[in-house]
C-alpha cells in the first residue's frame, strides 16, 4: 500500500482528481488517498473543507482502478485553530492549508507517507519515491530551483514530501516548525519552517519533484510558480495542470491529454468544480 496525502480546501477538488488519476495511471500497487482539509471560514470565506460527498465520489473513482484503493478525509480544524490561530503566516501568498501539514504529526496516519501538492501530476510510476529507503532521515526532498540559489544551498521544494514520521517524532521537526511559523512572517511558511529545521533531510534528484520542463525520467511534474524570458523581462508564471490552454499554449505540455480526457468523461457525472 502506498500513502499519499493532499492538503486542500473543497475548491480546488477537481485538481486533487486530476492528480489522483495520473498516480492511478501508472500505479500497480494499491493506493490510499489522505486528504487534509478543514474548515476555515473564520479567515475566508472561500475556505471551506472538502465533502464527504467528495470524498466518497474519489473513493469510487480510485476503486474503479484498484478495489483495494482507500480515500480517507482527515479534518483537522480542532488543531489547525488550536496550534496556527494567532499565527503570523494566515494570510500571506499562499493559502493556510499549505501550513496543515505540518500537523501532521497529530494525524493518524501510516509511518512513511508521501505528501504531494494538489498541483502535481505523475509522469511514471510514484512506487519509484516511495520506495526510497528514509532511515535515519526525517524526509525527503527535491532542491528548490530558486531558492537553493537565492535562499541557502540546501533549501527544498515542499511540494513533494517522503516523511518518516517516527524520526519527525523524534526530532520534533514539525514541532520546532509550527513555532517558527507562528513566530515569524515567512515567504514560504511551511517550506521555510521544514528547511531551516529539519537536521537530517534527504535530498532527491529532481526527478522527483519537476519544477521546470518535463524529462525522460520524471517521476512528479510540479505546476508550481516559475520565471521565463519575455522579451526584455523575466515574468512570473504560475500555471497549474487544470488550467489547460496555459498548460497547452504557454508550457507546451500535452503529456496529460489522456488523463484530461478521462477526467472530462467523469466531470460529466460528478461536476467536479461544483463546491456547495
Amino acid at each position: 500500500m502506498i500513502p499519499i496525502c493532499y492538503s486542500a480546501n473543497r475548491r480546488i477538488f477537481h485538481g486533487i482528481v486530476l492528480s489522483v488519476l495520473s498516480v492511478l495511471k501508472y500505479t500497480k500497487e494499491n493506493v490510499f488517498i489522505y486528504l487534509l482539509t478543514m474548515d476555515l471560514t473564520c479567515i475566508d470565506e472561500r475556505f471551506k473543507p472538502i465533502t464527504a460527498e467528495q470524498t466518497r465520489v474519489l473513493n469510487n473513482i480510485v476503486q474503479e482502478y484498484n478495489p483495494d484503493n482507500r480515500v480517507i478525509l482527515l479534518d483537522c480544524t480542532k488543531e489547525f485553530i488550536s496550534e496556527f490561530g494567532n499565527s503570523k503566516n494566515l494570510k500571506t501568498g499562499y493559502t493556510p492549508y499549505t501550513i496543515a501539514r505540518l500537523l501532521l504529526d497529530k494525524m493518524y496516519i501510516p509511518e512513511k507517507l508521501i505528501y504531494i501538492d494538489v498541483d502535481t501530476m505523475c509522469c511514471s510510476d510514484i512506487k519509484q519515491l516511495y520506495d526510497i529507503d528514509v532511515t535515519g532521515h526525517e524526509l525527503a526532498m527535491v532542491l528548490d530551483k530558486v531558492g537553493h540559489i537565492w535562499v541557502r544551498p540546501h533549501y527544498c521544494n515542499a511540494g513533494v514530501l517522503l516523511l518518516n514520521m517516527p524520526e519527525i517524532k523524534k526530532t520534533g521537526l514539525f514541532v520546532k516548525a509550527r513555532k517558527l511559523v507562528n513566530k515569524r512572517k515567512l515567504f514560504m511558511p511551511d517550506q521555510s519552517a521544514i528547511n531551516f529545521n529539519a537536521k537530517s533531510k534527504l535530498i532527491l534528484p529532481y526527478k522527483f519533484n519537476e519544477q521546470r520542463k518535463i524529462k525522460p525520467d520524471t517521476v512528479i511534474k510540479h505546476f508550481c510558480k516559475g520565471f521565463k524570458w519575455y522579451g526584455p523581462f523575466f515574468r512570473l508564471y504560475n500555471y497549474k495542470q487544470w488550467d489547460r490552454e496555459q498548460v497547452h499554449d504557454k508550457l507546451g505540455i500535452h503529456d496529460f491529454d489522456d488523463i484530461y480526457e478521462i477526467y472530462d468523461n467523469l466531470d460529466k457525472l460528478y461536476e467536479f468544480t461544483k463546491t456547495d
